[in-house]
């Protein structure tokens, strides 16, 4: 699954793209939409909402995608071939004059009110790449479970919405915080801190780096790192799955720099 600075920046690129323009072309390819046309409609802003994307129009009415564990989008000039998958996967098209924005493999595409967008994201915790985040919000919801495992509380985006894989590891392994660690025995506040700074360091390019260096191979400390040494110490690192399927996720981290607790 995406994570929170991908999505964000996907946003930005859209929003730079039809923000303010008139849609001279809608396509949507899922059932539920497939008759609605958006021509007409200017597009008055692109936004996240932690792994959400909403797309405002001047009709008063809110395209929500989702990108879950595939999605994206893909900005095209208007008579560029489209190359970002087979014509199967497209969900959703949108022309301006100058650019096509082709939505791939989204599992979620819905129009609504824009006065009812709370009833799809309102149940996400603070943002953590909005500019308003609500630091102590988050540690209060995190809090409220303390016997959960942090490395799956981290994920639960009704608690902090954002915070993927590839970051919650990141910033375990960087405060030296085993994942199987209770929530009561972690300091959230400099877990969320960190994992905050993480994750807006990266809002200026794609690359997802975590150790500063975007050379390829080295920007991540333990992440997908399995068997290999740690940077800092030289044990190997470890990955297991923690959670339940559905949402179990591959877990990495150092067992000498994060020690469990219970040996």
């Amino acid at each position: 699954m995406p994570e929170g600075d991908t999505v964000w920046l996907a946003c930005r690129r859209l929003h730079a793209a039809l923000a303010g323009k008139q849609l001279l072309g809608s396509d949507f390819r899922v059932p539920q939409l497939a008759t609605v046309s958006l021509v007409g409609e200017t597009v008055l802003e692109v936004v996240a909402r932690g792994k959400h994307q909403l797309t405002r129009l001047s009709s008063g009415r809110t395209l929500h995608t989702h990108f879950r564990m595939e999605g994206s989008w893909h900005l095209y000039a208007p008579t560029s071939r489209w190359t970002g998958g087979p014509d199967h996967e497209v969900r959703v098209v949108l022309a301006v004059h100058d650019r096509v924005a082709v939505g791939y493999r989204l599992p979620v595409v819905e129009l609504l009110p824009t006065a009812d967008e709370e009833s799809v994201v309102g149940h996400l915790g603070p943002d953590v790449l909005a500019e308003d985040f609500d630091l102590d919000e988050a540690v209060r919801r995190l809090a409220a479970a303390p016997d959960q495992q942090i490395g799956m509380a981290l994920l639960d985006q009704r608690k902090v919405a954002g915070i993927g894989n590839l970051y919650r590891t990141e910033a375990l392994f960087l405060r030296g915080v085993h994942p199987w660690a209770r929530v009561a025995d972690v300091d959230l506040q400099a877990l969320l801190k960190l994992t905050v700074r993480l994750m807006r360091a990266n809002l200026q390019h794609v690359q997802q780096s975590t150790t500063g260096s975007l050379r390829r191979g080295e920007e991540h400390w333990v992440f997908e790192r399995s068997r290999r040494p740690c940077r800092r110490c030289g044990t190997p690192v470890v990955m297991a799955e923690q959670g339940d399927a559905p949402h179990a996720r591959h877990t990495y981290w150092c067992p000498r720099c994060q020690p469990s607790a219970t040996g």
